[in-house]
């Protein structure tokens, strides 16, 4: 099957123009779905319950008589668990050890709280709390995630989060029980099959029946992420998330058909997802475009995959793996394949990425299901300043300060001084103050 990827080599006058085409992607959200959103947020805030129900049902093809109903109990959960087949069990128990095991490493690493005394004795330090409440979305339909639903819950239950609320779409009553048993096996406290703007609306606001949260994690669509944007402020939120994308370094070591069927990997998600390949052994790349020929026909996906590749990927040859690491730091991709002999030579080089995946064998898909890592990543770039979803990401900081009276006669000078220098006179006062007391006392 013909496919007509976009070939880019770095040595090429037209390159950064060229380049510049294969990585545009217009972010601007439909003017009709950001007005629809803004409605349907306004009317659940108003109406509560009522607004939830009646665009639930509407949407969904639902005949709820209360929101109540929407709600899943811990028995529903359990049943789906059993439900499942024991391979599929068993699969979604190992994954949701292994990424509770990284979390759990993850917490110990940097989400503590910690302080120390300074030579007077005064106590600074960081107080590190978990959230009281999240709300995690999950895509429902067509669309079932399990994977995701373990890569929200975990890290903040691992955080130590107190409830955990998810809500999942059921168009015309269609249970996932794959998505259900991974809730039981994450330790999800409640669900709701509800969806759209307005379960963002619900958790953001809270309604009669459901409790408001703090932060709202998890993907969906156009209208699921323009929720969350009009909400953020009223509550946290992880991310405005892109088309996925795919990044892969190769020295022509692998063998082809395995980066193909990973460039497939990332492309078999929406039309607007992104694989590009970065080598600079040309006939390397010539034999992955084949191989990408020859396997296109076999995917259930390839029309997908097809637009995916015509519409927005690339095969970039490059001068050198140097200058191949430089292009990608450029790009910042959400998943950074290093296909190489020795990934952890160039591996030092790399400074944007979502996620990096080091040698032959670390395929992208891994990562999405069962390493251990989040797959909750940043893209379109993004993650030049943002990290993948992880514990950290449902706790909060709060700073510690205890002056001791050597530390009041310090600072207070200092404060003092700057706080004039603003024209902030009760500032200052404020610090001046402590310093009478001290000089009385030392009197």
């Amino acid at each position: 099957m013909k496919v007509q990827i976009r070939q880019l080599a770095t040595t090429a006058p037209d390159f950064e123009a060229e380049f510049h085409r294969a990585l545009h992607w217009a972010a601007e959200t439909d003017h009709a779905i950001e007005q629809r959103v803004a409605e349907i947020l306004a009317d659940v805030r108003s109406r509560g319950d009522a607004a939830v129900l009646e665009y639930t049902n509407r949407f969904d093809a639902l005949g709820a008589t209360s929101v109540a109903a929407l709600e899943l109990g811990q028995a529903e959960l359990q049943a789906a668990l059993q439900k499942i087949t024991p391979a599929q069990r068993q699969a979604l128990e190992a994954a949701a050890r292994r990424v509770r095991l990284y979390h759990e490493r993850q917490l110990e690493a940097c989400g503590r709280s910690w302080s120390y005394r300074d030579e007077d004795g005064t106590l600074l330090g960081q107080k590190v709390t978990p959230l009281d409440r999240v709300g995690v979305y999950v895509p429902g339909g067509k669309a079932a995630y399990p994977s995701s639903v373990l890569m929200n819950v975990i890290p903040a239950r691992v955080a130590g989060v107190g409830e955990i609320v998810m809500v999942v779409p059921t168009p015309r009553g269609e249970k996932n029980p794959l998505v259900l048993a991974a809730a039981a096996v994450a330790g999800v406290s409640r669900v709701f099959t509800i969806g759209g703007a307005q379960a963002v609306a619900a958790l953001a606001y809270g309604t009669a029946t459901v409790p408001k949260v703090d932060k709202i994690t998890g993907p969906g669509n156009a209208y699921v992420a323009s929720a969350k944007k009009h909400v953020f402020g009223s509550v946290g939120i992880d991310m405005i998330a892109g088309p996925s994308e795919i990044l892969v370094l190769a020295d022509g070591s692998t063998p082809p058909d395995w980066v193909a069927m990973d460039l497939f990997s990332q492309a078999e998600h929406d039309e607007l997802a992104q694989s590009i390949l970065l080598s600079p052994d040309a006939a390397y790349i010539e034999k992955v475009r084949l191989e990408i020929e020859r396997l296109l026909p076999e995917m259930p996906r390839r029309e997908v995959i097809r637009a995916s590749l015509e519409g927005r990927g690339a095969l970039i040859h490059t001068r050198s793996m140097e200058e191949a690491c430089e292009i990608s730091n450029r790009i910042a991709p959400e998943h950074l394949e290093v296909s190489s002999r020795e990934p952890q030579r160039w591996e030092p080089l790399l400074r944007h990425a979502g996620a990096i995946f080091l040698g032959a064998y670390t395929s992208e898909s891994l990562g999405d299901y069962c390493a251990g890592p989040n797959h909750v990543l940043p893209t379109s770039g993004t993650c030049r300043f943002s990290s993948p979803l992880g514990v950290y990401d449902f706790q909060k900081r709060s700073s510690l300060i205890e002056v001791s009276e050597a530390g009041a006669r310090t600072l207070g000078g200092i404060a003092a001084e700057l706080a004039y220098g603003e024209g902030l006179q009760a500032h200052a006062r404020a610090a001046e103050l402590r310093l009478s007391d001290i000089d009385k006392k030392g009197a």
